[in-house]
């Protein structure tokens, strides 16, 4: 069944699809987390550290919206702080020095909007990611598996390849915030999910991302679907040189 527009956004914020605990607690059994930035806090949104995928060495970093009010409320719902930015960039940057390739899943809003967050460098931190991030010399794949909101995704999906779940979004901001500055009406939020591109028919259709992948009820076969996913999407890159894999990665965006 096609599903609408504002259909697939429900859909992406639905408390039904795949957390990302529930990623890393079957696809990587023995991930082992790391915590800070290493120059201002350890933002709990982000969850990054290392761990092995069918027996070889990566690293992986998701965002956490959290269970329960009291840590989503401190993980501010899964939107990122300047500190979370920073941490996943150094995970990053430790992953190339070492060659480990990157894994990332992203279910976030966006960054946090809040004051100390400003007040900490936001734009910064994620200007700073776009900029080093798509300059390491490993491989980056990033997983949209909810929400995938503005820059606080961006963020995190600008390595090799973006892939998104089949009930996921990728936009630069909410239909309902859209909605709100082109015709000052929040009650046009459908007509605005429609005309945003942000489900993953569209972005696959204008070459933004590089495939879906099916999303059924089992969160089982959901995790053997992105397994899979992983596993043949690695093997191609790390058959490239590093002048390669930086090469393509420009190419990828220079065609936006």
């Amino acid at each position: 069944m096609n599903k609408s527009a504002m259909e697939v956004v429900r859909a992406a914020r639905s408390e039904k699809h795949i957390t990302g605990h529930e990623i890393r607690k079957v696809l990587f059994p023995d991930f082992f987390e790391l915590h800070g930035d290493r120059l201002s806090g350890d933002d709990p949104a982000i969850v990054g550290g290392i761990a092995t995928f069918h027996g070889k060495a990566v690293t992986v970093i998701t965002t956490s919206r959290g269970h329960g009010i009291k840590e989503r409320m401190e993980k501010h719902f899964g939107q990122p702080e300047p500190s979370g930015y920073r941490k996943a960039l150094r995970l990053i940057k430790n992953a190339a020095k070492f060659h480990r390739p990157v894994l990332l899943f992203v279910d976030t809003a966006g960054a946090y909007p809040g004051k100390s967050a400003e007040e900490n460098g936001q734009g910064q931190a994620i200007a700073q990611n776009l900029l080093e991030i798509g300059q390491v010399k490993t491989p980056v794949i990033t997983v949209m598996y909810g929400e995938g909101g503005s820059g606080g995704a961006l963020a995190l999906a600008c390595g090799d390849e973006v892939w998104m779940m089949e009930d996921s979004i990728f936009s630069v901001l909410s239909p309902e915030g859209f909605s709100s500055i082109l015709w000052k009406d929040s009650s046009k939020v459908e007509k605005a999910a429609e005309m945003m591109k942000l489900t993953p028919n569209d972005l696959l259709e204008l070459k933004i991302i590089e495939g879906i992948i099916d999303e059924p009820n089992d969160h089982t076969t959901v995790l053997k679907n992105i397994d899979q996913v992983l596993t043949t999407e690695l093997a191609k890159l790390q058959q490239l040189s590093d002048d390669e894999l930086i090469q393509r990665r420009y190419n990828r965006f220079r065609k936006f």
